[in-house]
């Protein structure tokens, strides 16, 4: 893998990238991976390589911009983040074209045929989905380690952290980062607690779907969930006084104190919050 500088990199760090995107990480311990994929990710960190979510986005967008679009990239990223916890690489694989096939899968629920066919030609799509399937007898095990969402951060995600490790640097970073073990202890005391309640029948699927995510990875890696690109979207002093999680987790304890009014209040302010910010979506 070279180390070229890319050219679409240094002169942009200064300047978000679109889309407004956040995202929910897993990194894994080097011991988590198998030979020789252990030994690149070792290599990877000691050569220094340090990209960034920024850098990730442009080089996707790079894609997007060429003619033809190339809908998904015709090899797999040799890139990742990388960080050290108490003297422990962790290892988060951007895998970027199993991500590509899968975000295509869910642009075909989500938008009507003529839209589609406008930003991706269906024989583009028809062959994106053929090497995917080829792709995925090979690997039928295989999952991402980054989650996306666009325009929006999933209420569920943020049953995973706590208000305590909120991570926010005014115009840098908004982040929280726990041990595996803690998100998937408060996903299991959530997902019970919300079970037994009438009304969070959704937020109760959505932790399902993400717990099952979480136990294909090492019980000693790292989530991170990460405010993205919505940090340029959401204005600096609702930033500053955002406690998503720590609001969720007011709810859920409401709950499990058998004060649903209080409760449905507190889920209801969140829910309206994150709706507004969803909302720019459309905004001309």
């Amino acid at each position: 893998m070279s180390e070229t500088p890319d050219p679409l990199l240094p002169s942009a760090r200064s300047a978000p990238a679109v889309p407004y995107a956040s995202y929910l990480r897993v990194y894994e311990p080097l011991t988590a991976f198998p030979e020789p994929e252990r030994a690149h990710w070792a290599d990877y960190a000691r050569r220094g390589v340090c990209p960034t979510a920024q850098d990730e986005l442009r080089r996707s967008l790079r894609d997007v911009v060429r003619v033809p679009v190339v809908g998904v990239p015709a090899h797999e990223s040799a890139d990742a983040f990388t960080a050290e916890v108490d003297g422990t690489l962790l290892v988060c694989p951007w895998r970027t074209r199993l991500r590509g096939w899968l975000a295509l899968q869910e642009l075909a629920e989500s938008f009507p045929r003529p839209v589609l066919d406008a930003a991706l030609p269906p024989a583009l799509r028809r062959q994106a989905a053929e090497d995917y399937e080829r792709w995925r007898e090979r690997n039928p095990d295989a999952r991402p380690w980054i989650r996306t969402g666009v325009w929006q951060i999933p209420l569920r995600w943020f049953v995973l952290v706590a208000d305590e490790e909120r991570d926010y640097v005014p115009g840098e970073r908004l982040r929280y980062r726990t041990p595996m073990v803690q998100a998937r202890r408060r996903l299991a005391r959530a997902l019970r607690t919300l079970r037994e309640a009438e009304g969070y029948g959704m937020l109760a699927e959505g932790l399902v779907e993400v717990g099952s995510w979480l136990e294909e990875f090492h019980p000693r890696s790292m989530v991170e969930l990460d405010y993205g690109g919505l940090l340029h979207a959401v204005p600096a002093d609702r930033l500053a006084a955002d406690r998503s999680a720590g609001d969720l987790a007011a709810g859920i304890a409401a709950l499990r104190a058998g004060d649903p009014a209080r409760a449905s209040e507190v889920y209801g302010d969140l829910a309206e919050r994150w709706r507004a910010v969803r909302e720019r979506l459309f905004a001309n």
